[in-house]
């Protein structure tokens, strides 16, 4: 099954535009996967750590964090972390230096059979100016 995910840039060093994208992915990909579907959309280096996060703000003490060296990070699924989402939201920190915030939410496009002729993850709808990574400070 597909999930669509909607993917919102919510802060970063270099982030100066709004930027957001529709994202169909599996229901069965690992957070793991997912943070690499999200490079992936926006052209960034994997190169950093980065974490998810479960609660009603990024910055809550009480929210549950997932890092990239843990074991949820390649056993959680799409699937398995939305129900622990509930009334919270999830959030993708990529880099900590620069802080790239990322908030993931479900659509309201519900799950749909997988298309044997389109390769999964891909972007269905974007807007706003997609982030840089490594913008070239002289432009």
């Amino acid at each position: 099954m597909i999930e669509t995910l909607k993917v919102k840039l919510l802060d970063g060093m270099h982030a100066y535009n709004e930027w957001e994208c529709a994202l169909e992915i599996p229901i069965d990909y690992s957070l793991d996967e997912l943070h690499q579907a999200i490079l992936s959309v926006v052209g960034f280096d994997d190169d950093h750590m980065y974490e998810f996060c479960i609660g009603s703000s990024y910055y809550s003490r009480s929210a549950q964090r997932i890092v990239y060296n843990d074991d949820k990070v390649t056993q959680e699924t799409v699937a398995s972390i939305f129900p622990q989402a509930k009334g919270k939201k999830l959030y993708y920190m990529f880099d900590y230096g620069d802080s790239w915030l990322f908030q993931i939410s479900k659509s309201r496009k519900k799950r749909f059979s997988e298309k044997p002729d389109i390769f999964y993850p891909r972007v269905v709808l974007e807007s706003g100016i997609k982030p840089k990574q490594y913008p070239d400070w002289d432009e």
